[in-house]
């Protein structure tokens, strides 16, 4: 049995594939789904999507989104989203390097917010490139 996993963004369809088991990161930790989990919907916050598919990980890269979970679909609205696969290692280790420098040296409560944002995204980004074992 599988789920049906897709990912939507606000401008594109991302991916509709069949899937054997996913692992998300939600506001309250990790949440493993397997076929006939039971309905919930949840907000998920800037992190790895771990997909089981053919016997191997793939991983996503999830910029925060609203996710539902029923009748063995899952369905992903995100603001932005990137396969791991797709993320060049170099310039994602290099855009992390210039978000670590940039929130020692900003000031202000929403430029705080912003580069921690921006760091969090370019952390993930960094994960989401190295496959699980």
């Amino acid at each position: 049995m599988t789920l049906n996993l897709s990912v939507l963004t606000l401008n594109r369809f991302f991916w509709d594939l069949e899937v054997e088991e996913i692992v998300l990161s939600t506001n309250s930790g990790q949440i493993g789904i397997l076929p006939n989990h039971t309905p919930i919907s949840t907000t998920v916050d800037i992190r790895i999507l771990q997909i089981h598919l053919n016997n191997q990980w793939l991983m996503m890269a999830l910029m925060g989104d609203f996710t539902r979970i029923g009748n063995n679909e899952i369905t992903f609205l995100v603001n932005d989203v990137e396969k791991g696969s797709d993320i060049d290692p170099q310039e994602a280790q290099q855009t992390l390097e210039i978000a670590k420098a940039n929130v020692k040296k900003v000031e202000g409560r929403r430029q705080k917010i912003e580069a921690n944002l921006a760091l969090r995204r370019a952390r993930t980004r960094v994960e989401a490139i190295n496959p699980i074992s």
